[in-house]
Parts: structure tokens; sequence; C-alpha cells
């Protein structure tokens, strides 16, 4: 049988990897032309999609490299054709050298006229996306009455406020017991101020019980909300209780609709945008297509002066040198290392540690340590200079491409970067995540194009045509950023139209409960 082209059926990233991605899965015993320098090699297991194997031989302690960057070292012999993978490649420890500001991008603005976006400017100079009521809760003990005012607003209760996109329920499981003044009880506070004054909000109900550590006056008054928000607030125990409040609420959101209606969208430029990098249910590809891509959709909107925040600290633990790279100033690089430091020592409280493996289904689609899981998720943040560095919900005031300290587990994180401020989602998955982040629309990139055509009703575009062949990494991050902009003048996401959003609300809770 003649050989096949290695270029045919897998990606070798950089000439010094000394591992390829295979294009579609490969049987044992096949035969690859890998070049002159190479020769054939015999595939000695078979290798599933996005998986990696072999083209030279690895002594056990070197390491392993992808993108040109260590992903591991061999923890076993590996031999040309070998299957590389948990079995065989464990984490590397070597400490890596952490430059500040050394790969800066000259700022060059793009030719042409600016584009804008259709959205809803707020008093306080922000702008929406969407133009939900929100129902804030100070306590879990409201979650309840909040769920059940926010039920009465579903299906066609609203066909006739066409310029209102829903009623939503904001609960959690907090707000009592928690020692306010901690850093677990500060980090709730800054995810409720962030949604209070949200831009996609231009309504607010605040529901709490009466007696809980966090009054819900405390939630709305100098946060900084837009003073064009309509706020109304009530305790259940002031009102009589669940009946009596959830009754009240119903009347009181009512009220609202009629004026929340009158709002317009308009033309908005879109560097007044703020986009939110995420990404979930990741595989081999993740690093490759939807990741990059996005990346250059994000480039796009910070050279026209608006803003992305990069996150999940955890999955960019091991490729942080090539953030602190890019960052302006020597404390932008340093805040970076430092959160990682808090990580380490947090993880470590927990009986843990960040060089875990990443998740079963991450590993299922290929990728091995968290290196490799991180050096592909970093790619979301394309190649713009890190402007400023953010703990988690703290509100993102610096323009350009900036990073927030979250965890990796999606709900929590792209809710800290919406309490952040972030006006629209883009969400990219390799597995098939299923996830919306209301108030914020989420756009769903699929990194291959099986996923995309199993969860057609989930995936809002396909990177996966980039390894099929069929588009180019910068055209795919030219859709991506037509489609933000389609998003944010109010084209729905396929998690919009599914309803997703609402239980994906989800603050980090951490710290003392008494």
């Amino acid at each position: 049988m003649t050989p096949l082209a290695l270029a045919d059926i897998s990606l070798h990233l950089d000439p010094h990897d000394e591992v390829a991605v295979a294009l579609r899965a490969l049987d044992a015993g096949t035969t690859i032309d890998a070049g002159p320098s190479l020769g054939e090699i015999t595939l000695a297991a078979d290798i599933p999609r996005s998986h990696k194997f072999a083209l030279v031989a690895v002594a056990p302690g070197a390491q392993v490299h992808k993108y040109g960057q260590s992903i591991g070292r061999a923890t076993a012999a590996i031999a040309p054709g070998d299957h590389v993978h948990s079995h065989n490649l464990g984490m590397d420890d070597a400490d890596r050298e952490h430059e500040f500001g050394t790969a800066l991008s000259p700022s060059v603005r793009p030719d042409g006229e600016m584009p804008t976006f259709r959205g809803y400017p707020r008093a306080n100079g922000t702008t929406g996306t969407r133009n939900y009521i929100g129902i804030l809760t100070s306590v879990n003990c409201s979650a309840t009455a909040a769920n059940l005012i926010a039920d009465q607003f579903r299906g066609f209760a609203l066909d006739e406020f066409e310029n209102v996109d829903g009623v939503m329920a904001l609960t959690h499981q907090s707000g009592c017991g928690l020692v306010p003044t901690s850093e677990g009880g500060r980090t709730l506070l800054r995810t409720l101020h962030g949604y209070a004054r949200h831009p996609n909000f231009g309504a607010l109900l605040v529901v709490g019980l009466g007696c809980e550590m966090v009054p819900v006056q405390s939630l709305v008054d100098n946060q900084g909300i837009p003073d064009d928000t309509l706020i109304t607030t009530m305790n259940i125990q002031s009102e009589g209780g669940v009946r009596a409040t959830v009754k009240e609420g119903v009347a009181r959101i009512r009220e609202m609709l009629p004026e929340l209606n009158k709002r317009e969208r308009v033309d908005v430029p879109i560097s007044e945008l703020v986009l939110g990098l995420n990404c979930g249910g990741s595989d081999g590809f993740s690093g490759i297509t939807a990741n990059p891509a996005l990346g250059v959709a994000s480039d796009r909107l910070v050279a026209w002066g608006g803003t992305s925040i990069l996150a999940e600290t955890p999955e960019v633990f091991g490729a942080e040198h090539l953030l602190t790279r890019r960052a302006v100033a020597p404390e932008v690089g340093q805040k970076l290392l430092d959160r990682i430091e808090w990580w380490k020592q947090y993880a470590a409280a927990g009986g843990g540690s960040l060089d875990n493996n990443p998740s079963p289904g991450n590993k299922a689609g290929g990728l091995t340590t968290i290196l490799e899981k991180s050096l592909g998720a970093v790619a979301k943040g394309g190649r713009a200079d890190l402007a400023a560095v953010y703990e988690y919900a703290e509100p993102v005031t610096e323009r350009g491409f900036t990073f927030m300290d979250t965890p990796g587990y999606d709900p929590v994180s792209v809710t800290g970067i919406v309490a952040g401020g972030a006006t629209v989602v883009c969400f990219t998955t390799g597995r098939g995540s299923v996830f919306g982040a209301k108030p914020t629309p989420s756009i769903k990139i699929a990194t291959n194009t099986e996923t995309y055509e199993r969860m057609a009703d989930d995936m809002d575009l396909n990177a996966g045509r980039i390894v099929d062949g069929t588009a180019t990494l910068a055209e795919v991050g030219e859709e991506i950023f037509e489609k933000i902009i389609r998003v944010a003048s109010g084209e729905q996401t396929v998690s919009e139209e599914l309803g997703i959003g609402q239980e994906e609300f989800v603050p980090w809770q951490f710290g003392t409960v008494t």
C-alpha cells in the first residue's frame, strides 16, 4: 500500500514538534511518508481523530513539544508511530522564563470607517447589547421568590414588548453566613454589583429576605448603576411572605415594562463592545481552529479600540509566559504571576494542584496535560498587548486585551467575565458544551466539523473547516468578528433560542461560612 502523506492526514504545527495531530482516525499499521528528513513511519496503535502520534523517538524524561512549546515529558520511551497520550506523557515541571513586555505589538488602527453595532447606550456611558429586566437576589433565601416572579414572564408574556429581551432571576447560594468582609464575601459582592450595573439590564428588581448580611439596598446604592436603570427593591419579610412578594414583584415588573420598551437600539461604534473569551469541552483541535480564529476576531476588536477579556487562570497555567511577554508594563505581567501563585496555594489547600490533567472529556478529545490545554487556550487572546489583569468580577475599565482571574469551570468563569462588563461572549468547544450566559449572548464555536454537525442545534459557527481545508484561519476569524457584530445588534444565538443562560449564573463561592 502506498504510504499516506503526512500533510494529508495530520498537522505538524511546528518544525521542532516531536508529534503531529491526526486529522482523522488512523488505524494501527498505517504507513506514513513523513518527508525526506523523517522517512516512513508506521503507526503502532490506533490514533483517534485530534490525538497525537510521535514522529521521532523520545527518551524517557525528555520534553515533548506541540506549537513549538513543551506540553510535557515522556514517562516512557516513545517510538516513531506511537500514540502519545496520558499513558506515556506527563507534566513538565521545568521553570519557565517570565519576561515582561518583550513581545509587544505596535498599535495600528485599521483603515476605513469604524464598524458599528446597534446597541442600547446607557446613562453611565456603557452600551448594552440586550435589554433585560434582572431580578437580583441578595440571599439564597429569596431565590425561590425570584424564580417564581420570573416564571410569570416566560413564553408569550412579553410578546407586546418587542424591545425587552426577557426577565431573568439571578439566584445564588449565599448572601448570609458568609462574612461580607472576607475574600469570599468581597468576591460575591463584586459579582452582584457587577450584574446590577451591567448595561444589558435596563431594569432591576432586587429581592431579599430582610435579615441577611447583605441588605438589598447595598446592592444598588453607590455602585455606578446607570441613572436610567429602573430600580425597585423589596424584602419578603416586609411584604408578608413569599406569596405576597411574588404578587407584588410581578406587579412592579409589569409597571416597568412599558417604560423599558421605549428604549430602542441605535448605531454605536464597535469600540464600545466588551467581548468575553471562554472555552469548554476542549479537544486536540481547539488550539488549532476555534481558539486562534477567535484570537483573530479579538485582535480586530482591540484594533478598533474595543475590549476583550481572557480568563480561566488554571487553564493558562504553563502558558502564562506567552502572556507576560505581551504585558504593557511589568506590574501587569506580575499581577498575572501573582494570581497564579495564589491559585497554587488555593489548589494545595484543597488537596489538589494546578498541574493535574485536563478533564476526562478533554483527554478523550486528545488533550493530555494542562500545558497542552493552556497553550491552546491562550490562543483565544490573539496577539494584542495585555493591557490589564483583573481579579474575579472586578470592573474592566481598560480598553484593549485584558485578563481576568477566574476558575476554569465555565459557568463560574463566565459569570465573573459578565460581572466585569462583557456584553458578548464567544465560547469555543470541541466536545460540544451546551452553554448560555444571560443577560449576555453567548456565541458557541465548534472546533471540529463532526461536533458542529452532531450538535448543530447548539452551535453557532463551525471552525472545523480550518482543518477540513475549506476555510482559512483568517476567514473564520472574520466570520466570528461579523457574527459578534450581528449578535451585539440583536441577532439571537442558539443558546438564546433555547432559553439557556439563567441557571449558568454561578458566582464563585469560597471562604468561611459561619
